[in-house]
């Protein structure tokens, strides 16, 4: 028992004795305060940092180029100038003009989808007499789905989902990787063929 306390009190003394010498006037690479952001400029004295500019696709309308999708059912990136095309208006809405069903194969452009041209708000209506009256019972899973001849109103707004892609130099590396349920799903939508899939929680 004592050998052994001995030995462990020769090692502590010898740990310390190690760590006593050590060299304490080595350097080690550090990063300062000052360059901590992204930009790698000094975050005390920004009033002259810029961003680096962002670049919008220039070209035109019907030019045929599109942007491949970054995950399924995802919605298409505008991949021409919308110089001319903003803002979007109850009075105007120039997307309309061309990806419009009934002309968009002949002007080259992508038809509005057919998940575009259904209403899902239930039509509920309230009366001094019956006062507040639901068209579906949640409480039955029920759901609105309906088809519509027009673009529905909630799709009216179409830079809510779609925007123009931009090209810029990456502050962080993107490691994404595109996955898709369909061997067509970079370049084509099937959401609504699939849309109501699996609602039926309740197997009615």
């Amino acid at each position: 028992m004592k050998l052994r306390n001995t030995i462990l009190g020769l090692t502590a003394i010898a740990a310390i004795f190690i760590t006593g010498c050590t060299d304490t006037n080595k350097t080690y690479s550090t990063v300062k305060e000052e360059s901590l952001g992204l930009r790698k400029t000094n975050l005390y004295t920004e009033d002259t940092t810029t961003g680096d500019k962002t670049m919008y696709g220039t070209g035109e309308p019907m030019s045929g180029y599109k942007i491949k999708r970054a995950f399924q059912d995802a919605p298409p990136m505008i991949p021409h100038s919308t110089e001319g095309l903003m803002p979007i208006t109850i009075e105007n809405n120039s997307c309309v003009g061309c990806h419009d069903p009934a002309v968009a194969e002949s002007m080259g452009a992508t038809p509005i989808p057919k998940s575009h041209f259904i209403n899902f708000r239930p039509a509920h209506s309230y009366s001094l007499k019956e006062g507040f009256k639901k068209t579906i019972d949640v409480m039955k899973n029920e759901v609105s789905i309906q088809e519509i001849p027009t673009l529905s109103g909630a799709r009216f707004s179409c830079t809510q989902c779609h925007a123009p892609q931009s090209t810029g130099k990456l502050a962080v590396k993107n490691n994404f990787k595109a996955s898709f349920l369909n061997k067509d799903g970079e370049s084509k939508s099937r959401w609504h063929e699939v849309l109501t899939k699996d609602l039926d929680t309740l197997k009615k």
